[in-house]
């Protein structure tokens, strides 16, 4: 029998040739040991072409400042589905799914209008009082003095009746919301049910359907204030049912973007904190840090690894030259650790001057339209938490998701003392 092989990220990082690395492979953020490849890249090779990676040859964009070059020249870098969308993987144009955000303008720019009044300062204010009466209840329902899973029992239970909410979906059926999310996110390789793209098609076609007849139901209501009566009502929406695959690929990114973002910050901020332990006592003893913690929080964790773009024309990015039909990826968890885009960047600080000066939301026109939701879940959450609770103590090291798209925790044991 083999002696087992003991992995040290730090001496690999620096033994390969630049040319061998491969920052798509899912298994350095399952493994959270991304962090030496990114530093030796973002020094030695800001902007890197890898060829024939696991997820087929591309850029790595990997400083604050590139990746903000890519992101404010859509004209040049687009996210159109038929040249390859805005995930690293390669899918056949069957399985593709078109939404606004895989979309340039002015496509994008009428279909992301429809949706955004429901994240419009005026309905955050009346959705927080639900929030916090409904975080409450699930952080008073959690036990004492013993170990539990923070991650199903506060984060997707959160996260899921907020999106029930969003959706006006039926409270009684709300995991179906998490369920379909994760199916949207899963790697084929990581060995879960959706093992195949077909699979993750037969899937999402019960989502489909289940939408379908709310669709119907509310195209046949007068309009409300959710986000499938706004589909509905909406001029450059409402023939959205008539194209199921654009149709899926709307809800599809809403699902996940008011799921994943909020969820895996949730966790990675119990995880952070008590990595750090003079920042959770700094913010145990003045509360009123929540503010500045939160986005400190969704930079750490930066729950969106990258985004991809396609070239259309040939553009110099980090004096190198990206030629029209390359694929480019920005990766957000490098662009957030630069120390020359963020100051103290590879520091946990809850206090920061500047603490929203991030790329975790993404920025220029694909910005993600919910950021200030997720926000204030997170808000209420840890004003609730720091209420009830002297410490939310880790008792193991968390489980995370095979994925090199979405930064998730999976399982995160943790104790409230007695």
């Amino acid at each position: 029998m083999n002696a087992p092989v003991h992995f040290d990220p730090l001496s690999d990082a620096h033994a390969i040739s630049l040319d061998q690395f491969d920052p798509s492979d899912p298994k350095l953020y399952q493994d959270d040991i991304y962090a030496p490849y990114f530093e030796r890249l973002r020094r030695e090779d800001p902007v890197h072409w890898r060829e024939n990676g696991m997820y087929g040859s591309f850029w790595s964009i990997t400083k604050y400042k590139d990746i903000m070059q890519v992101e404010t020249n859509p004209q040049v870098f687009s996210s159109d589905y038929r040249l390859g969308g805005i995930i690293i993987t390669d899918r056949e144009m069957q399985y593709r799914r078109p939404s606004f955000i895989s979309m340039d303008p002015p496509e994008h720019d009428e279909q992301r209008k429809v949706v955004s009044p429901i994240v419009a300062p005026m309905n955050l204010q009346k959705m927080a009082g639900t929030i916090r009466e409904r975080t409450g209840r699930v952080l008073d329902g959690l036990p004492r003095g013993e170990t539990f899973d923070f991650v199903p029992r506060v984060a997707i239970e959160l996260t899921t009746q907020m999106l029930a909410t969003l959706f006006d979906f039926p409270f009684e059926d709300r995991h179906k919301l998490t369920y379909w999310s994760d199916t949207v996110t899963a790697d084929v390789n990581a060995g879960g049910e959706v093992d195949s793209e077909a699979k993750r098609f037969e899937i999402l076609g019960q989502a489909l359907e289940y939408f379908t007849r709310l669709w119907h139901e509310r195209a046949n209501s007068e309009p409300r204030p959710d986000l499938i009566s706004m589909l509905a009502h909406g001029e450059a929406t409402r023939d959205l049912y008539k194209k199921p695959q654009e149709f899926l690929g709307n809800l599809g990114l809403l699902i996940v973007g008011g799921n994943d973002t909020t969820r895996n910050s949730m966790s990675g901020g119990i995880w952070a904190l008590n990595k750090h332990p003079d920042e959770y006592r700094k913010l145990r003893e003045n509360p009123t840090l929540v503010t500045s913690l939160v986005p400190e929080i969704i930079r750490w964790q930066t729950p969106i690894l990258h985004m991809r773009r396609n070239a259309v024309a040939d553009f110099e990015v980090g004096g190198k030259q990206i030629r029209a039909g390359d694929k480019v990826i920005m990766w957000y968890i490098s662009g957030n650790r630069d120390e020359e885009g963020i100051e103290r960047a590879n520091e946990f600080i809850i206090d920061r001057a500047r603490p929203r000066q991030h790329l975790s939301f993404g920025f220029g026109i694909h910005r993600c339209v919910g950021n200030r939701l997720a926000e204030l879940q997170l808000t209420i959450l840890w004003e609730e938490i720091l209420k009830r609770f002297p410490m939310i103590e880790l008792m193991d090291e968390p489980e995370r998701l095979y994925s090199n798209q979405i930064h998730g925790i999976t399982s995160l044991p943790v104790r409230i003392p007695a």
